[in-house]
């Protein structure tokens, strides 16, 4: 009864003070559908992360991440990783009309909420129409809000319905026992970082590759600007002054500019050879120019270094490091990694990742690090992060395919 009164007056204030329009960002995807909110600002590029894995790891499954506000949600445009089946939207305001609206679009099959700064209304609505929600990474400063200080009812009731409650520390779990969450129903998991994806490589492709290399030292600059371009032929020169025989395969951040990055490989007298073509890439060959992006599951194999471009000059924000760590190599950058800080700061703090900034530095670091020994321990750094940050999400991948596949039988389940 106390529950009840608690949630009717909450709803009955919303109605009254918040806006009750909504319209979506955009259509709603066939298929499975998972709803994540990101609360946490810091933890966007995490969740992008775990929406990206959830796809993987479901075929047919699309995402839709939630911002609480039209600033975060700019941000979250300008900075998503890499195409894919996840959308984005600003969370709808408490009005019961505005949740509706949100719900009727959206029509979500299961919610992750992460963090905290829970939205009764918006999660009540989910539960009532059959939408399992988990509470992933919790906080404590997710639930020292006004509506959690004087509605502790409230927060026990949205809570008790939730599919899972994970806490990202021993005091966030004492906030929530706190406010009414039984002990048994809360589970105390490592905060939710990104883990980076492993990009696919065909076995055969790998095969004949290295067998075309012929053990040659390999190094790899992807994502690299026009800008950047003389730099890092520069470093190169620097590099193949201590080993003759490396090669440098180079990926433009724009498949447009493979034509003019060449041109300007051979005007710096470079042999150069495009990938793709028969025999590629050739013993007397010294870059090779890699138009697209489809295979740099390959070359992250390949090379035992990697400098990840659009970061030695200013206005690109960087590319993301897990890429090339989740597949044992070591990462070179630059100093404009704003729109991937976070993830370029674990690297650097676990030994995984070296800034550069310019080509002398970049060189000397190619130099040192095409040893295998150096290449290794680096690689090995970033393996140990990549693990770490995997940790949570692999369990709420679990959870959602538990979830998802119990809704599936239920519907299909015999009358």
């Amino acid at each position: 009864m106390g529950r009840s009164l608690a949630m009717a007056a909450y709803r009955a204030l919303s109605g009254r003070t918040a806006a009750r329009g909504f319209v979506p960002a955009g259509p709603r995807p066939k298929g499975e559908l998972v709803w994540l909110h990101a609360a946490e600002k810091s933890n966007l590029l995490a969740l992008q992360d775990l929406a990206q894995r959830l796809a993987v790891a479901r075929d047919g499954l699309n995402t839709l991440i939630t911002l609480s506000d039209g600033d975060s949600l700019e941000t979250a445009r300008a900075d998503t990783p890499r195409p894919g089946p996840v959308c984005l939207d600003v969370l709808p305001s408490e009005h019961p009309a505005a949740v509706a609206r949100f719900l009727d679009h959206w029509s979500p099959d299961m919610c992750i909420w992460a963090w905290g700064n829970l939205h009764p209304t918006l999660m009540a609505e989910a539960h009532a129409r059959g939408c399992p929600t988990a509470l992933v990474d919790a906080d404590a400063g997710g639930f020292d809000g006004r509506r959690d200080r004087w509605l502790p009812d409230l927060t026990r009731e949205l809570l008790s319905d939730c599919v899972a409650v994970m806490a990202r520390s021993s005091s966030a779990a004492d906030r929530l026992a706190n406010l009414g969450v039984r002990r048994r129903d809360i589970r105390i998991t490592p905060p939710l970082q990104a883990g980076g994806q492993a990009l696919p490589c065909d076995d055969t492709d790998l095969a004949e590759t290295s067998a075309l290399l012929a053990a040659r030292p390999v190094w790899l600059a992807t994502g690299v600007q026009e800008e950047e371009v003389q730099l890092i032929l520069a470093a190169h020169r620097h590099a193949l002054r201590y080993s003759h025989r490396l090669l440098l395969i180079l990926h433009p951040a724009r498949t447009e500019a493979s034509d003019i990055m060449a041109g300007q490989a051979q005007e710096a007298g470079f042999r150069v050879s495009t990938w793709g073509g028969p025999g590629e890439p050739g013993e007397n060959s010294q870059v090779m120019i890699a138009e697209d992006g489809e295979d740099l599951g390959l070359f992250f194999r390949l090379a035992p270094v990697s400098f990840l471009g659009s970061s030695l000059v200013s206005g690109y924000g960087g590319r993301n490091p897990f890429e090339a760590a989740a597949l044992g190599s070591a990462v070179l950058y630059g100093p404009n990694v704003r729109r991937y800080l976070p993830f370029y700061s674990r690297l650097a703090n676990a030994g995984a990742a070296r800034i550069v900034k310019d080509s002398d530095t970049l060189g000397a670091a190619v130099t040192r690090l095409i040893a295998p020994d150096q290449a290794a321990a680096m690689a090995h750094a970033g393996w140990d992060v990549i693990s770490r940050g995997a940790e949570l999400a692999d369990t709420v991948t679990e959870l959602v395919e538990e979830t998802l596949d119990t809704r599936t039988a239920h519907r299909h389940a015999p009358a």
